[in-house]
């Protein structure tokens, strides 16, 4: 597979995980959800989550090319899956416990491909970096609203 086939190719599966975002939103179930006064506003994400999923997509790439499919890829791989299946869990069943869980997961998965990276492409970890910021104000954010929304 050339370089530049691989790359659309994880731009393709990249964004066909993000589309579980626009297929299960908030919704009026979310809004009326008690959440924490620093929850970011309604237009921040989809703005920060179109600029991660690109860098998401390159990162991966940046792994395969390095080291073709193996661990990191599959690490790469995992944390999609976990990242495609939030907004399921959380807007679509409303199990904002297990959605929490997941956003646990998905931490894990983003912070055991910084690490694994970094020997193997400082560029593919550091574009994980914001990713991992974002994805531990989400987690923060789920936690909030599971406490202050006991019976959701």
């Amino acid at each position: 597979m050339t370089s530049y086939v691989a790359l659309a190719a994880f731009f393709i599966v990249t964004f066909a995980a993000a589309s579980t975002g626009a297929i299960f939103m908030p919704g009026e179930w979310y809004k009326s959800l008690n959440k924490p006064w620093w929850t970011p506003p309604d237009w921040a994400f989809p703005v920060v989550w179109s600029i991660l999923y690109i860098m998401i997509a390159i990162a991966g790439w940046l792994a395969w090319k390095e080291q073709g499919l193996g661990l990191l890829v599959g690490l790469w791989a995992a944390q999609l899956v976990f990242n495609a299946a939030w907004s399921w869990i959380m807007f679509g069943e409303k199990k904002i416990a297990l959605a929490l869980l997941d956003a646990g997961c998905m931490w894990i998965a983003i912070a055991a491909f910084i690490a694994l990276a970094w020997p193997v492409s400082s560029t593919a970890a550091l574009l994980f970096a914001p990713y991992l910021l974002w994805a531990t104000i989400a987690f923060a954010l789920n936690y909030t609203v599971l406490r202050m929304n006991p019976g959701a």
